[in-house]
């Protein structure tokens, strides 16, 4: 028997990315503090983060938010000085350019910075010192300023002290091609100020050469708001600040709304409104905090970076290059099958649509789908040829319609789901496993002719698909032959990949693969359980586990954060609650505390860990796969095997609105070691169970 590592790991701590700030001229280290030195809290009961600086600085980091038509990076960051730093990316992925490719989204790089030209007693602003930074699902910055006089810490004299409060706010719009930020300025002094809010604008016009189709875009900021103001002692004033984009000649709001000018109201109440739908559907209640509030956050980046297309609504991976396309993995694998839980309008649209996008490409002669549908839809992408693109299509859209609860989505992704896996079927090899020609790393590391990942997808898919066939009252004969196919890929898998790797009983990832590699977790994830314990040592192992989660290969230093989040749900489903429960909690910990906040990342070091959204998706499926262990197996049914940690005495998640209703799960722990589950809801009967810890449940609503 192989024994697991007990917690805390001994980590060993690897080089994280920098991410460059070009306009301050710093760079920020992603990697967190050890626990205990977190830099930011919790506040607002878990929806918000707080950073009070203080010896901690210099700090830089990057934020990404998103809206229907535009998505924002922000490099921002503390100096040495305390004054605050900014520079934006801003995205507007409707606006394309050549070549009109994956990369084709009009981007603008600006660190434009109205403060300096604000006037007070004809003098300007200085020594800025930020007092508070607060991120949830907006950014907000409040600092303290000196009227006109600037000295260092040694020249202190009585009667200059800070005189005046700045707060900005920043967020991306919900529907238009335009960001928004508000500057508020309070006077804390004892004298009254005549203050000049000046008329600011910048930008530029792109050369139609480089627009798709000949267009010329405008991309401005400009403040609203400008003017001449009296500042009392205690009063303040504010002013907003936007920057849109359009093509040449048009008016970037008046294309959505009607409107000719930006209302900040309006604006921030709709970002607001959708940050509140976040804390009232899908509610993880559990005795861990950061947990709690860490999936409060992953539900707004996965829910909110979705581009509305001419093509319909497109969830976007992000990070300034991945936008208004879909990709088999990120939005048919991770994503779309955890919209139906959180209940989210706009990404149950996506996720159909993504289904409905790659169902154009279903041919007669079983040609590989493509990898990606790029450009609004325009054009694909499938670079990296085969990389198992109809296994993950089958898993994601299956698990999609089992969860919707709707037998009319069901029927319509049933054709999909029935040709991605004859295509799979048509791609087994003599030895009974799925050919490919790479998996979702696209080559960057070895996979074979035929990988594990591949194979373990198809497996899991033909399960969804037996459960649909019999909801949507196909033949018996159609489920029976799924099942058949499936029991006969899991003595493949078995015997394909099972195999002794670096002293661990556990998968090789492919055929002549000799070093440990991530996704060994699919198999815990999809229930195959031959080399459950072993699989589990090798991934909490010190070959494999680090800081910033599980290395994609034994022996490097690359990390992707989807292998992690794939790695705990699988540790979760197979049982190692306590284990993959302290892993969780050091890696939530330092997603949402450290340095580089509050969301999952894609990568290091490639992508400098960019806040990808589909990532977000996959933490919050930990919760509902992993530790609550739902596994839908009909239309309005699933099976439950929570998973606790020993250390819990319950865990409670509330408003569940997949299966086509709106229910709560409560598992506790009785004095007798025993589970109570109750099942609640306003359409739903409640039901009371009570098991042994481990085992399962058939739950019908």
């Amino acid at each position: 028997m192989i024994a697991l590592l007990s917690l805390p790991y001994a980590f060993g701590v690897l080089p994280v990315a920098a991410q460059e700030f070009s306009g301050a001229g710093q760079s920020v280290s992603a990697d967190a503090p050890d626990a205990g030195e977190c830099r930011w809290s919790i506040a607002d009961s878990g929806r918000t983060i707080v950073w009070r600086p203080g010896a901690d600085i210099p700090h830089f980091d990057h934020l990404e938010m998103t809206g229907d038509k535009v998505s924002e990076v922000l490099r921002w960051g503390v100096d040495a000085e305390g004054a605050f730093n900014l520079e934006r990316s801003l995205v507007f992925p409707t606006l394309r350019k050549l070549p009109n490719d994956t990369h084709g989204s009009l981007v603008w790089r600006t660190s434009a910075d109205v403060v300096p030209t604000i006037s007070v007693e004809d003098m300007t602003l200085t020594r800025e010192q930020v007092t508070e930074v607060r991120i949830d699902g907006m950014l907000t910055v409040k600092s303290l300023w000196n009227v006109g006089w600037t000295y260092s810490g040694a020249d202190r004299k009585a009667g200059y002290e800070p005189e005046i409060e700045m707060t900005r706010v920043f967020f991306p719009s919900s529907d238009k091609l335009l960001t928004c930020e508000r500057y508020t300025l309070k006077n804390i002094g004892g004298r009254t100020f005549a203050m000049n809010i000046p008329e600011y604008e910048c930008g530029y016009t792109t050369d139609p050469k480089r627009g798709a189709d000949g267009k010329s875009y405008s991309i401005k900021g400009e403040i609203a708001g400008n003017g001449n103001y009296i500042l009392a002692p205690g009063a303040e004033v504010s002013f907003e600040m936007y920057f849109t984009g359009s093509v040449a000649g048009e008016n970037a709001i008046a294309a959505d709304s009607g409107a000719v000018v930006p209302d900040f109201g309006a604006e921030y109440s709709a970002r607001r409104s959708f940050i509140d739908g976040m804390s009232s559907s899908l509610i993880l209640e559990s005795p861990d905090s950061v947990l709690d509030s860490e999936f409060f956050f992953s539900k707004i980046r996965a829910c909110e970076s979705i581009i509305k297309t001419k093509n319909g609504y497109m969830h976007a991976p992000g990070g300034e290059v991945f936008y208004a396309a879909v990709w088999t993995n990120d939005q048919a694998e991770y994503v779309s099958p955890f919209y139906p839980f959180a209940g989210y309008e706009k990404g149950n649209l996506s996720a159909e649509n993504c289904y409905r996008l790659f169902g154009q490409f279903m041919n007669d002669e079983f040609r590989p789908i493509p990898s990606s549908i790029i450009a609004e839809g325009d054009d694909i992408w499938n670079g990296a040829g085969d990389r198992g693109d109809a296994a993950m299509l089958a898993c994601g859209a299956s698990r999609y319609a089992l969860a919707s609860g709707s037998r009319k989505t069901a029927g319509e992704l049933w054709p999909l789901i029935e040709w991605c896996l004859e295509f799979c079927k048509r791609q087994k090899t003599a030895d009974g496993v799925v050919a490919s020609d790479t998996d979702e790393l696209e080559g960057r590391f070895p996979s074979g002719d035929a990988n594990l990942s591949t194979s373990c997808l198809y497996y899991d898919a033909l399960l969804s698909a037996a459960y649909l066939s019999d909801d949507l009252g196909l033949p018996h004969s159609v489920a029976k032959g799924y099942r058949s196919e499936a029991k006969s890929m899991k003595t493949a898998i078995e015997r394909y990949f099972g195999a002794e790797v670096s002293g661990y009983e556990t998968y090789r990832y492919y055929d002549g693969n000799d070093i440990l590699r991530s996704w060994i977790c699919l198999p815990l994830v999809v229930g195959l359980d031959y080399h459950r314990e072993g699989t589990a040592a090798a991934l909490l192992g010190p070959e494999m586990l680090t800081r910033n989660g599980v290395l994609t290969a034994q022996g490097d230093s690359t990390f992707w954060d989807r292998a992690t989040l794939y790695a705990l749900r699988g540790l979760f489903c197979a049982g190692y609650a306590d284990e993959a429960y302290g892993f969780m909690h050091d890696f939530s910990a330092r997603r949402l505390l450290g340095d580089h906040v509050p969301y999952m990342i894609e990568a290091w070091p490639e992508g400098a860990q960019r806040h990808l959204s589909a990532e977000s998706g996959l933490y919050c499926r930990i919760v509902t796969e992993g530790i609550f262990g739902i596994r839908p197996t009909g239309l309005h049914a699933f099976t439950l095997t929570p998973s606790l940690p020993s250390s819990w005495d319950r865990v409670s998640l509330r408003h569940i609105k997949a299966f086509g209703t709106d229910f709560d799960i409560s598992v506790s722990r009785l004095p007798s070691g025993k589970l109570e589950v109750i099942i609640t809801g306003l359409t739903v009967s409640p039901q009371r169970h009570i098991i042994a810890p481990g085992s399962s449940l058939d739950i019908a609503l």
